[in-house]
């Protein structure tokens, strides 16, 4: 494909694992901020028999799924203590939204160290939920979602991606595809630091493990096709 690469995932138990209970337990947590989204059927070319599917989490407050995660990770789930100097996160727009809209509905001051390439139309929705803004470069934002950490910033730290809990709110959406779509046979989910794809694939590996998943990841920016390719994990 010119726009990108797919790549196919064969579902195995890694070492580090998100249990369905995180999953379900997240599912019933989520929706004070969270909705739960349709899967509509959509006209594609292919044989009759063809039937595809989207799941419209354009249609979550925040427009994107990140609200799902965020909220699971908010900073109700972190000690008092560790709220005093509010929490932040890194982002190029939609995980910064539902950290944001999650740290107000709790009282909690948000700062978000921005890409400097993020849009202008995510800063202003960033900031019309309250959080403020540290540009930076992508190498910057880079580094601090390997480390964990950034001196530029404080507060406690909400990985974006890399956090278990994060991704088992992700992993709803896994569970509402399977509940209005029992007999899927492949889902494919866009591919950035993976906590989406990671959610999806930890909800149907225990309940239909013989559903295909696929990564959807730009041609620019394919990770683990390069990583796949390599047979070990590289930059693209």
């Amino acid at each position: 494909m010119d726009a990108g690469t797919i790549g196919a995932l064969s579902i195995t138990v890694p070492s580090r694992r998100i249990p369905l209970s995180a999953i379900r337990d997240a599912a019933n947590s989520i929706h004070g901020a969270a909705v739960r989204t349709p899967l509509v059927r959509v006209e594609a070319p292919g044989p009759v028999s063809d039937l595809y599917y989207l799941k419209l989490e354009l249609l979550q407050p925040i427009g994107s799924f990140k609200v799902r995660g965020a909220y699971k990770r908010r900073a109700a789930t972190v000690a008092a203590a560790d709220l005093r100097d509010g929490v932040w996160t890194v982002s190029a727009g939609n995980a910064a939204q539902g950290v944001a809209l999650a740290g107000r509905q709790i009282g909690a001051r948000v700062s978000v160290m921005v890409m400097d390439t993020a849009p202008e139309t995510k800063i202003r929705a960033i900031e019309r939920l309250g959080a403020s803004i540290v540009r930076a470069t992508y190498d910057e934002c880079w580094r601090t979602v390997e480390s964990h950490g950034s001196d530029r910033m404080r507060g406690y730290f909400v990985h974006p991606f890399d956090d278990d809990r994060f991704i088992a709110g992700n992993g709803t959406i896994g569970l509402e595809i399977l509940e209005d779509l029992p007999d899927v046979d492949a889902i494919v989910a866009p591919l950035g630091g993976g906590g989406l794809l990671s959610g999806i694939a930890a909800a149907v590996a225990e309940l239909k493990p013989a559903t295909r998943i696929y990564a959807a990841e730009p041609a620019t920016a394919a990770p683990l096709s390069a990583s796949f390719a390599a047979s070990r994990p590289v930059y693209s």
